[in-house]
């Protein structure tokens, strides 16, 4: 199996749990973590990092920009479009 064209970092200090991304998420990438933060919030995290096609959605909708978002290293434009 490759490497995921994508790489997904969630602030898990940071998130609050809202879960805009894991529902706008048109793979299912995301969850919540069974586990709290230290604010007692279940923060997002990555279950299916293979999945990710790099639409952002996630960004877009996280209300405290705790998601980043990046394409790997030799992953071009057009490949990274085909996947999704």
């Amino acid at each position: 199996m490759s490497k995921p064209n994508f790489l997904l970092i969630i602030d898990g200090e940071r998130c609050k749990g809202c879960e805009l991304c894991v529902s706008f998420c048109p793979k299912g990438v995301l969850a919540l973590a069974p586990s709290l933060n230290r604010f007692g919030h279940h923060p997002a995290v990555v279950v299916r990092q293979e999945e990710c096609t790099g639409c952002q959605a996630c960004v877009l909708m996280c209300p405290d920009a705790c998601i980043e978002v990046y394409r790997r290293k030799g992953v071009t434009r057009k490949a990274a479009t085909a996947a999704q």
